[in-house]
């Protein structure tokens, strides 16, 4: 069939459907997407180049920087790299309150994703009644660091602050009115007509699919990879504390709901076990003030997937190298293919889906030593490569 094109709509970078500054170009016939082109890289912020060559005391704080919503989620790989290199082992009770902190953080993200996801669909009472809910989490998050984001919590070898018996019993006793919660948008997801509506069979992801654009998180487990970080490569106290990884097999954003809010009731129940066994004992181990030569691979599973934070140390106590894959890279380059043969209007929420953090993902730039034009390592993203250095999908 003959490819006809209508129109070349360009979306963003500044849009009011996108959080942060992304372009999405897409060739359209009538409403419907023929080809897509995702381009990134105004948001670069040269963090990684900042942290070379300071001290991993700075560079800790630095990392948590990254992102507000997932800064416990940076700082906890990057310390994990430092650690491993020295061979320091955290105590288990500094293992554990990371671990609360985590999955709260958790919660955090995805209850502000599943309001966003609602507000882009119009539906704003589920957009307050979660924004609403969240404050339950960060309330929790703010006792126990002092913030509400950037929780300052790590530290080389622990942590910063242990929690107290009345901090204990407070987040335990919010608990069960956020499984009530959790309930409740369980049975939304299934059953809400203005969710089924405009997320069942939209952005449809197969699991191959999935596996061959390097998809992880809940975009990948939505499409029935069933993969998590935290237990095929487990790390802190989760292969001590009893939990599920939660996959689906829709691969629409339909499926991406249902597995962030499956993750939801996880969280809870590795909070609620995490406090009610917490450990005695101290909440810091000594740590060199260098760290030997060596580099290293520090994985860890964010909210939005598997983050990756790779290290290299000199000897001294200065980094000599951070480069950090964030889980929305991987996922971005799935967004063009889920956008092809969609509606336009759908464009909002399939690309909310992968719930995109833009500041976590643009790291670096190319130049090209010829022209002296410099390009964003990932400023176009999409399909099938070609030699312009595009990549992007056209319908069949």
């Amino acid at each position: 069939m003959k490819r006809t094109v209508d129109v070349s709509i360009p979306i963003g970078p500044i849009h009011p459907c996108f959080k942060e500054p992304a372009r999405v170009k897409c060739e359209t016939k009538g409403e419907f997407v023929l080809s897509a082109e995702v381009e990134l890289g105004y948001m670069k912020k040269g963090i990684e180049r900042i942290m070379r060559g300071r001290p991993w005391q700075e560079v800790m704080f630095l990392a948590e920087r990254v992102c507000g919503i997932c800064s416990h989620s940076h700082a906890t790989a990057f310390a994990k790299g430092i650690e491993e290199i020295m061979g320091v082992e955290i105590p288990p009770r500094a293992r554990y309150i990371r671990t609360i902190i985590a999955e709260l953080e958790r919660m955090h993200s995805h209850l502000l994703w599943l309001g966003v996801a609602a507000h882009e669909i119009g539906f704003n009472t589920l957009f307050m009644w979660t924004w609403r809910d969240r404050e339950a989490v960060q309330d929790t998050l703010e006792e126990m660091s002092g913030n509400r984001v950037h929780y300052g919590m790590n530290e080389i070898g622990g942590v910063r602050r242990d929690l107290t018996p009345a901090q204990v019993s407070a987040a335990l006793a919010r608990l069960p009115y956020l499984e009530e919660r959790i309930k409740k948008y369980q049975e939304m997801v299934n059953s809400e007509e203005t969710m089924l509506i405009r997320f069942r069979g939209v952005g449809r992801m197969s699991k191959e699919e999935a596996l061959k654009y390097g998809a992880v998180g809940p975009t990948a487990r939505a499409s029935g990879v069933d993969y998590d970080v935290r237990r095929d490569d487990p790390y802190l106290a989760y292969a001590e504390v009893p939990w599920n990884v939660v996959t689906d097999t829709h691969g629409d954003v339909y499926g991406r709901t249902r597995v962030r809010v499956g993750e939801l009731w996880e969280s809870i129940q590795i909070v609620r076990s995490c406090l009610e066994n917490l450990p005695a004992g101290p909440i810091r181990a000594a740590a060199p003030k260098n760290a030997p030569k060596g580099e290293i691979f520090s994985r860890y599973e964010a909210p939005r997937g598997e983050l990756a934070h790779f290290i290299r140390t000199n000897g001294t106590d200065k980094v000599e190298r951070v480069d950090i894959r964030s889980p929305t890279l991987a996922n971005w380059t799935s967004v063009a293919m889920c956008l092809v043969n969609q509606n336009l209007a759908d464009i909002p929420v399939i690309v909310a889906a992968i719930d995109p953090c833009l500041s976590c993902t643009c790291r670096m730039v190319v130049v090209n030593q010829k022209s002296g034009m410099t390009v964003s390592d990932t400023t176009k993203l999409g399909f099938a490569g070609d030699p312009g250095g595009r990549r992007t999908r056209e319908r069949p």
